[in-house]
Formats: C-alpha cells, sequence, structure tokens
C-alpha cells in the first residue's frame, strides 16, 4: 500500500520573521494572498497524499479555522502542542494521529517538491527506518552539511554556520518509521539534533538526492522571495 500520510511541522513562531509577520504562525504567512501552508499541501495533494496532520501550537487557532478538516481532497487532523516540545516532540504526538507504519515529514515554512514515490521506492528498496530529502545547495552554512556515504547511507549531519560553500542539506522532507517513535522516551526534544544525528549508527538513515525546487522562507530575504519565486512555479 503506498503511504499516503504527512504530518506538517507548522507550530513554528517565525521569530526571525515578526518584523514583517507579527503574530501569524510562519507557515500562515501570506504569498500571493494566500497562506504559505496552501501551497505545501497543495503540492502534497499532487503527489498523492490524501490525509495531513498538522502539529500546531503558536497561534493555532489561525491555522485551524482557515483550513478546517478538509483542504481538496486531503483530510486535516491536528496535533496541538501545549507547550513547545521541539521538532521531535512534535513529530511523535502527531504520530499518534497516523494510522500506517510509516508517515512524511514535511516542514510548514520550506516549499521543496521532490517525487515522493520516488522516495518512497528508495526508502523501501535500501530497507531505511528514516529517508531524507537532500538538495545540492552552493552555500550550505544556514542549513548544515550531509554526508553519505557510496550506497547513500547517512554517516554524518554537520551544524549549521560551522561550514561555507556547496554540499547536500537536509531539505526538511522525511520518510519515517513510526516504530522509531514509539520506542524514543523524549517528550520534548528536536529532530534533528536528538534524533538524527545521534542515530546514525543504531538506524539506517538513507539520503534521497534531487534537484527539486526548495525555497525556507525563514528569514525575511527568502521570504520577500517567494512571492514571485512560487508565483512563477504555480
Amino acid at each position: 500500500m503506498r503511504i499516503n500520510e504527512a504530518i506538517i511541522l507548522a507550530g513554528g513562531l517565525g521569530t526571525r520573521l515578526q518584523g514583517v509577520l507579527p503574530d501569524l504562525p510562519k507557515s500562515m504567512a501570506p504569498v500571493n494572498g494566500k497562506p504559505f501552508l496552501t501551497y505545501v499541501l497543495n503540492y502534497l495533494e499532487e503527489q498523492g497524499i490524501n490525509k495531513a496532520i498538522l502539529s500546531v501550537g503558536f497561534r493555532n487557532d489561525q491555522i485551524i479555522n482557515y483550513f478546517g478538516n478538509k483542504y481538496n481532497s486531503v483530510s486535516i487532523e491536528y496535533a496541538i502542542e501545549n507547550e513547545p516540545l521541539g521538532t521531535g516532540g512534535a513529530v511523535k504526538l502527531a504520530f499518534d494521529k497516523c494510522t500506517q507504519d510509516d508517515a512524511f515529514i514535511v516542514n510548514g515554512d520550506t516549499y521543496f517538491t521532490p517525487d515522493l514515490r520516488a522516495l518512497e521506492n528508495l526508502h523501501s528498496e535500501s530497507f531505511a527506518d528514516i529517508t531524507i530529502a537532500v538538495k545540492h545547495l552552493a552555500e550550505t552554512s544556514r542549513y548544515g552539511l550531509i554526508k553519505a556515504d557510496d550506497s547513500g547511507r547517512i554517516i554524518e549531519f554537520s551544524e549549521k554556520d560551522l561550514f561555507s560553500g556547496s554540499g547536500w542539506i537536509n531539505g526538511g522532507i522525511y520518510l519515517v518509521k513510526k516504530q522509531i517513535f514509539n520506542d524514543f522516551h523524549l517528550h520534548k526534544f528536536s529532530l534533528e539534533n536528538d534524533l538524527f544525528k545521534v542515530s546514525c549508527s543504531a538506524f539506517h538513515l538513507h539520503a534521497f538526492k534531487t534537484d527539486a525546487f526548495f525555497l525556507d522562507i525563514g528569514i525575511p530575504e527568502d521570504y520577500a522571495k517567494a512571492q514571485s519565486l512560487i508565483a512563477a512555479i504555480k
């Protein structure tokens, strides 16, 4: 059975965007008159996802009131953080609403468009526990680097801001086995720092390399670019 569930991390405060987006969750940032999250949901629908679990926190009422329980053909459920849980804690909470053994995880403030079915095929063929969509960038300092061996197995994560120059970055789209979170006992934790970085030896983490379009609206400069860039490809 194809995987048709996705967890969307949409609980971010958007601290670096507060100057241009006061009192809005980052995923609700308007792009060409529509919340940024709309484009993420459009992409997931195009990729065959029919159920989205939105992990929400800050100003979650704005997201819930706007999207309700359905967006086009995508049913929506909400995993509400009553306190900040970190990206890992948010995913663990949202996984309670997943019915399949694996689920896609995407960031609600990033428009990244890899072929999810090709990613799923690699995930299955490589017997991975976690498959991460990675994107090659000319400048990686804002994101940090991912290193993989010749087979594609991830062997190292490097901190952001420690290196500059070109390389492969974590694009923020994952396919993850639910069982990993059933066995992970922290309540508040970072998906990237507390799970991925320390689990390269314990779990099989695999890189899915893609040249798909990538845009993160986390800083004002890139949010401004989104107004024209996303319009050009939609």
